[in-house]
């Protein structure tokens, strides 16, 4: 299959720069059309993409968008120079605490992707990452951190005051789903 550098680029959700860098680094084949200065990318069909790797970025609030932003270009960045076919880009505005984050379910549950790479491990979940890895694992799968911090007195501050906010929103929502919960038996009881 020949592709433009433009269609490459949007086939595996990476820059057209990214393809450029593979291209002069060997990492990918690709000819030299006749009359022109066009480049086509080769690449066979049946092609089972072993390294397939996405990318996973996160922030917290829609205030961070920049930062979001600024975060997928280090993280691809980091795979161009590791040799990582990125197939896939994911990012996403939410908490860490939330487990219900779909586009990050979405991207688990791909198995097409190999490997899963994230600035810090805090990116992809503040707990249980052990056990994404281990259930990763045995689909051989893998997660890879780019920067792998020891766990300092302000991440373990920054994690508390995550815990606190996490709980604290959940026993509001509770005391409101109970105050629904009495209005709507007040209101049954009335109609009988």
């Amino acid at each position: 299959m020949r592709y433009k550098v433009s269609q490459y680029a949007k086939k595996y959700g990476i820059t057209t720069r990214t393809v450029w860098n593979w291209m002069y680094q060997g990492k990918v084949n690709y000819e030299k059309a006749a009359n022109s200065s066009m480049r086509w990318i080769i690449e066979d069909e049946d092609k089972d993409i072993k390294d397939a790797v996405a990318i996973y970025a996160r922030v917290s609030s829609s205030e961070n968008k920049d930062n979001l932003q600024r975060q997928v270009k280090r993280l691809e960045d980091y795979c161009c120079a590791r040799g990582y076919k990125v197939i896939k880009t994911v990012s996403e505005v939410g908490s860490g605490l939330n487990d219900t984050r779909p586009k990050l379910e979405k991207l688990l549950t791909d198995e097409s992707v190999k490997m899963i790479v994230v600035e810090h491990s805090d990116r992809l979940a503040r707990f249980g990452l052990n056990y994404i890895k281990k259930l990763l694992e045995l689909q051989g799968r893998r997660i890879e951190v780019v920067n792998e911090q020891n766990c300092d007195r302000d991440d373990l501050m920054r994690d508390f005051v995550s815990i606190i906010t996490s709980f604290c929103a959940r026993l509001y929502g509770m005391r409101r789903n109970k105050r629904r919960t009495e209005k709507i038996i007040e209101e049954l009881s009335k109609e009988k």
